[in-house]
């Protein structure tokens, strides 16, 4: 048996290639176009794995998929592809929205006319599953319960809006084509190889080479942070346990201001890899101008898919964290790779001019 992963070059979607074949006998066939966030490096240590096949290129090349589906016959189509920074969607949303609104059209409208031809058992046991984001919910007040399943969608930023996007298309085909789809939207993911234009990963390289640690606003911003392999591990049990037609939220129950993630993180690097002067970490935070429509809080309540289909985090977020830098750490090669001329041109573009001042400790 096969599946076939779209956007498996990018961060979660490589860590869930890692996972899967670790834990499963089954081949996957993996598509990605190879944009700035997908990297074969991610993938290199499966180079001469015969179970897995890199393909390069785009979902909505509608030949291509056809080509694929024929060759590869898989039981499930599982979609990852997507831009996915909230930062980039302000400065270029056309991408966004070519890529998660009219690419994941082209995926659904190749995925039904492969899925109308199975047979009736293989029709039966097919899945379409669609990875998105708590985002698509808009933003939480201090007091306001966390987000579920049920909550109405409002999305704030052009990512948001096209991931939102992305997931009525498919929940429309399931409901008029009848094609057998699972939606999970997850909270914030880090882990390893994650593209460092992330906080996490972001603040953590900044640290290890001297450089301000750029923190948004007054960084009391909260996210629910979420482990990627246990994201990894809950999309494997949605595919194989969840219920056609049903949306599960992904969360670590890990609510955290920004502010405070930035500071466990400088404290696991002081423990690990203390600075050469002496100093703390914590020393190089800078708050720089807030970005426009910043959501200040999120929070996914993952009751759902624990009580339905037995999956919960592995990891705290303390021993997250402690695996991811401690990942970041024994891999330079892979760091100097991803940080390229055109990612640092972006990072100066990000944040150059936006200065306010540096944390005083």
């Amino acid at each position: 048996m096969t599946i076939l992963v779209t956007g498996c070059a990018g961060f979660i979607g490589s860590n869930f290639v890692h996972t899967w074949l670790a834990s499963s006998n089954e081949a996957v066939v993996n598509l990605d176009k190879l944009t700035y966030a997908g990297n074969l490096e991610n993938l290199k240590s499966l180079d001469g794995n015969r179970r897995h096949v890199f393909v390069q290129g785009d979902i909505g090349d509608r030949a291509l998929l056809a080509k694929l589906l024929l060759e590869c016959k898989p039981r499930a189509v599982l979609n990852f592809a997507a831009e996915s920074h909230v930062d980039r969607s302000i400065h270029g949303p056309g991408d966004f929205i070519e890529t998660n609104v009219v690419g994941t059209f082209n995926l659904l409208e190749s995925v039904r006319a492969y899925w109308q031809e199975l047979q009736e058992a293989e029709k039966q046991a097919f899945r379409f599953l669609h990875v998105s984001t708590d985002e698509v919910y808009g933003t939480l007040s201090p007091t306001d319960p966390p987000f579920v399943e049920t909550k109405n969608y409002e999305p704030n930023s052009p990512y948001s809006a096209s991931k939102a996007a992305s997931d009525h298309l498919v929940r429309a085909w399931h409901h008029t084509y009848g094609l057998p789809v699972l939606t999970t939207n997850c909270s914030n993911n880090y882990g390893p190889y994650h593209f460092p234009e992330k906080l996490i990963p972001l603040v953590l390289l900044n640290a290890l080479a001297g450089k301000p640690l750029p923190i948004y606003g007054d960084g009391q911003q909260v996210r629910d942070w979420l482990y990627v392999e246990d994201h990894c591990r809950a999309i494997a049990r949605v595919l194989e346990t969840g219920k056609v037609g049903e949306t599960y939220n992904i969360g670590g129950w890990n609510e955290k201001p920004n502010l405070e993630v930035v500071n466990t993180l400088c404290a696991v690097l002081d423990e690990l890899q203390p600075r050469a002067d002496g100093k703390r970490y914590a020393e190089q935070i800078t708050y720089v101008k807030d970005r426009p429509g910043h959501d200040r809080r999120y929070a996914i309540d993952a009751r759902k898919i624990e009580r339905d289909l037995g999956w919960k985090p592995e990891e705290t977020f303390e021993t997250g964290i402690r695996k991811t830098v401690q990942w970041y750490l024994a891999n330079q090669a892979w760091v100097e790779g991803v940080t390229s001329g055109a990612y640092r041109q972006w990072v100066g573009q990000q944040y150059a001019g936006n200065r306010r001042e540096r944390r005083r400790s």
